[in-house]
């Protein structure tokens, strides 16, 4: 029997009074790496946003390691870094606490910070290649740079399925190449995959199956790359919570920015 880690059927979801899902079908099984495709406004970022919860759905049903979405409580095994956000925040932070914030996510404010801890944030700093950077604040950091730190933060939880939406968006070039490193490490190791992509490139090779969006229902699945142009566009499917965050409790990256 195949284990589904991520499995969401005939899926639909409603954003502003207008239909972004028709009755989506995904799966994603254990230590698969699966690409999400598709033009701007095809739905992709809806999509990963619905199965983590931030999104509520018209219709059908997500199941996360084989439980209802309504019902799944063990977020820590899930790292999910959003498209578009950035590292700083009003608040000054180095590297290392970002990162370390990764392993205290559901555990609550009094959770003591063990070496079992600073184990994990080393470790998921030296995957991404920021370890030497760990007292910089994360304001004086590049794009790039930010951009790994988030998804350090994310690796920091030690997660059996990431998350991760347009993660080489805006990206220098550096940066690719160190987050396309620290995915093969991850999927070296077990870890399951979600990815929203623009287009394959540097990740092309770990890709092992691609589902393809277009006007918000599946137009394309399966293991070889689709042909070129049947997904791209100058933009990106991007939709900004709104104020105040959709108000799921049930999921915890409503607030993890």
């Amino acid at each position: 029997m195949i284990d589904r880690v991520v499995d969401v059927k005939a899926v639909s979801a409603d954003l502003g009074g207008r239909r972004i899902l028709h009755e989506v079908d995904l799966q994603v099984t254990t230590g698969e790496v699966v690409t999400l495709l598709g033009a701007n406004g095809s739905g992709k970022s809806t999509l990963v946003r619905g199965v983590v919860g931030l999104v509520p759905l018209s219709g059908g049903t997500v199941e996360l390691f084989g439980t209802p979405l309504p019902r799944f409580r063990e977020w820590g095994r899930i790292g999910y870094v959003p498209q578009r956000v950035t590292a700083a925040s009003g608040v000054p932070a180095t590297v290392r606490e970002v990162v370390a914030a990764g392993r205290l996510s559901g555990r609550g404010v009094l959770a003591r910070f063990g070496a079992a801890d600073r184990t994990a944030v080393d470790d998921a700093l030296d995957v991404v290649g920021l370890r030497p950077l760990g007292r910089t604040g994360v304001a004086k950091l590049s794009g790039g740079q930010q951009q790994r730190v988030l998804i350090a933060r994310a690796l920091a939880g030690r997660p059996d399925l990431l998350i991760l939406d347009e993660p080489m968006s805006g990206v220098d070039a550096d940066s690719q190449l160190a987050i396309a490193a620290a995915l093969e490490q991850m999927v070296a190791g077990g870890t399951s995959v979600l990815l929203v992509l623009h287009e394959l490139g540097q990740l092309a090779a770990l890709i092992d199956r691609s589902v393809v969006l277009g006007d918000g229902r599946v137009t394309y699945t399966g293991s070889e790359p689709p042909a070129p142009g049947d997904h791209r566009d100058a933009d990106h499917d991007f939709l900004p919570p709104p104020a105040g965050g959709f108000g799921l409790s049930s999921s915890p990256f409503g607030v993890r920015q």
